[in-house]
């Protein structure tokens, strides 16, 4: 109770959070560059470009530490490559203003670039040499999910991870222009694509779309967190609530949407956590507290089976017994948890 006898509000002393795993990059995008005619071919040519090695939501990182993935306190770092070890195999491409690389950004005076082995291996242009290059990689180096990765790497690696794996999953889904069906190729460093045309010889510049979801730890009066059970899940996962921001609607008001469809609660007063972004494919994940205004749980039967209200007595008895399981290291979702609870995990 506050001193005007009023309830005190479990999001009274709520902030952003200070830490998210996935949103660490500290690196200058460059943005101006990207369409510099040129750019790759001159960054290989530079003896300070840093390279590393992507392909889909995987990155390499060096043999051996792929084990590591997974343990409390252990460090990894990303597998680089000088650029000077691509010029040879590169040069045997015969088409190069679609170089497989990715112009990442810069940090200080460091250029860095992202080789996608799955654009190697999709591109008919390349070479034997990059081909070689690119089947050497794949036993020269253990190869992690970035979700496995980011909880180990440092903030600037775990960035530029982030970046090149969002790229590389987008290349590798949309290998045609959406409006016109057209082929599609990189361009603007990786960062774009241009469609080949339609038969009138219409060409198209395409962006990356991004999805926004809201994502949100919902609490009552009592400060009791509210966690769900998906029916796609594992039995004994659990996580907060989640759903994406739809067509013509703001942040807020899919955060209170989600919630009544999911669980049948109405909520009051949110406040906003922070966001990252979730490759996976396309997502950018937007958090809050949020606290609902009744608890009466009611679940929709279709998406979610299973809610329940834990204090944090019943959060850790259920979580040291095995019976809870939560999100992974990587996921905002920890992070939320993790600051309602009062310590990490």
């Amino acid at each position: 109770m506050s001193d005007s006898g009023t309830v005190f509000s479990p999001l009274a002393l709520t902030g952003p959070l200070p830490f998210l795993p996935l949103a660490q990059g500290d690196v200058d995008y460059d943005t101006a560059s990207r369409q510099q005619p040129g750019l790759l071919d001159h960054l290989l040519d530079q003896d300070g470009t840093g390279v590393i090695l992507v392909r889909g939501d995987r990155v390499a990182v060096p043999r051996g530490k792929g084990v590591l993935a997974g343990r409390t306190g252990a460090s990894i770092r990303l597998a680089t490559l000088p650029a000077a070890y691509l010029r040879g195999p590169l040069a045997g491409s015969t088409d190069r203003f679609e170089l497989p690389c990715y112009y990442l950004g810069k940090a200080g005076q460091q250029a860095w670039l992202a080789l996608d082995l799955n654009l190697v291996c999709a591109h008919r242009a390349v070479q034997a040499p990059l081909r070689d290059l690119a089947q050497a990689a794949d036993q020269r180096f253990d190869w992690l999910a970035l979700r496995e990765y980011a909880p180990h790497g440092r903030p600037r690696q775990v960035g530029l991870a982030t970046c090149a794996v969002a790229l590389s999953i987008w290349h590798e889904r949309q290998a045609f222009c959406p409006r016109c069906g057209a082929p599609v190729h990189p361009c603007q460093a990786g960062w774009a694509q241009i469609c080949q045309g339609n038969a009138s010889g219409d060409k198209h510049t395409l962006f990356p779309r991004i999805e926004p979801a809201v994502i949100m730890a919902v609490v009552d009066g009592r400060d009791r967190l509210l966690l769900q059970h998906n029916r796609k899940w594992a039995p004994g996962f659990h996580s907060v609530t989640a759903g994406f921001v739809e067509a013509g609607e703001n942040l807020e008001h899919a955060v209170r949407r989600e919630t009544m469809e999911e669980v049948g609660l109405n909520l009051g007063e949110m406040r906003y956590l922070g966001s990252q972004p979730w490759p996976f494919p396309s997502s950018l994940m937007v958090a809050f507290r949020a606290r609902s205004l009744n608890t009466n749980i009611r679940v929709d039967g279709e998406e979610t089976d299973e809610a329940n209200w834990f204090t944090r007595e019943e959060f850790g008895a259920a979580l040291a017994s095995g019976r809870l399981r939560i999100p992974q290291a990587a996921s905002v979702a920890r992070y939320m948890i993790e600051q309602w609870y009062g310590s990490e995990l």
